[in-house]
């Protein structure tokens, strides 16, 4: 071999993988397939701005925390495909068939799916039903009602998670959490919402709510972690603390009810031109915006 030839090929080689590299680094990344599906929280019922169609059944906002989340990646530079099937009043169950007249939101998993953010569990354990009990009458002494109900719940919502890994094997699973609704005290005397009136909420049905609501989430954060233990990438996401009874400092002044400006809807959305009750106590944009970013932050 000519010896004269041999450093011209090493540099070429040089040059050519410098080339690719390049071109490599430069090419675009893959996007982030993102699906979300659950319930009313995870639709964004009460937030407005209501996708096509979706008014008075689903309830689809572009506020919605899953929204809020892919929008805050795009903003960082990453690729985010985002289609929410998230339906107004779903139980865990209803997800895995057609409802109001949807396909069940399953279908939307493909094995090529990155990310499936959800809210769960609500709707399975009469937690609406309890407010409106709280509304309407005394729930001081039925949280038991909500409670009883939470071992079931959160077996089915394990079995989820697995359903969910084997369509879309590489997913990780976000479970997005409530919060606490209402405040635990008195109400404050700048909250001016019809729903802080002591005759709807007694001082006795505060903290049997407020109670409710830490078992709910408590379950739901122990279903992650089982799922998590059995190999599912699980993790979950609340407006509480990892104890399921502070509220944590993001939404920390605005339950219900409180001085700060509140992240839940009160009987404003009871007015002619808004929701009607299936908004009542869920969270506005402001309240979907913040757990939206607490979302964002969660995924790496």
């Amino acid at each position: 071999m000519n010896k004269n030839i041999l450093p011209v090929a090493v540099v070429l080689a040089a040059f050519l993988v410098c080339a690719f590299a390049v071109v490599a680094s430069a090419a675009p990344s893959e996007p982030v397939r993102a699906v979300v599906l659950g319930d009313s929280t995870a639709s964004g019922t009460g937030a407005g701005d209501y996708r096509d169609g979706t008014a008075r059944t689903c309830w689809r906002s572009a506020n919605s925390y899953g929204e809020v989340a892919a929008a805050k990646l795009r903003a960082g530079g990453r690729d985010v495909e985002l289609r929410s099937v998230a339906c107004s009043g779903a139980a865990i169950d209803d997800v895995r068939r057609p409802f109001k007249n949807e396909p069940a939101q399953l279908e939307a998993l493909q094995p090529e799916t990155d990310l499936v953010l959800l809210t769960l569990g609500a709707n399975d354990v009469g937690y609406a039903e309890f407010g409106t009990l709280c509304i309407t009458g005394d729930c001081s002494t039925s949280g038991n009602t909500v409670t009883d109900q939470l071992p079931a719940m959160s077996d089915n919502l394990f079995r989820l998670f697995t359903e969910i890994k084997a369509k879309s094997p590489t997913a990780k699973i976000i479970a997005v959490a409530y919060g606490s609704q209402l405040a635990r005290g008195h109400n404050s005397l700048t909250a001016l919402d019809p729903v802080c009136a002591p005759l709807v909420f007694t001082g006795a049905e505060r903290v049997e709510g407020n109670k409710v609501a830490s078992a709910l989430d408590a379950a739901l954060r122990a279903t992650v972690a089982k799922a998590r233990e059995s190999g599912v990438d699980a993790s979950f996401v609340s407006p509480y603390e990892a104890d399921s009874v502070t509220v944590g400092k993001a939404f920390a002044g605005h339950s219900q009810c409180e001085a700060g400006a509140p992240y839940y809807r009160g009987f404003d959305a009871l007015l002619p031109t808004q929701e009607g009750r299936e908004a009542v106590l869920h969270l506005n944009k402001t309240g979907q915006s913040v757990l939206g970013g607490l979302v964002a932050a969660s995924i790496r």
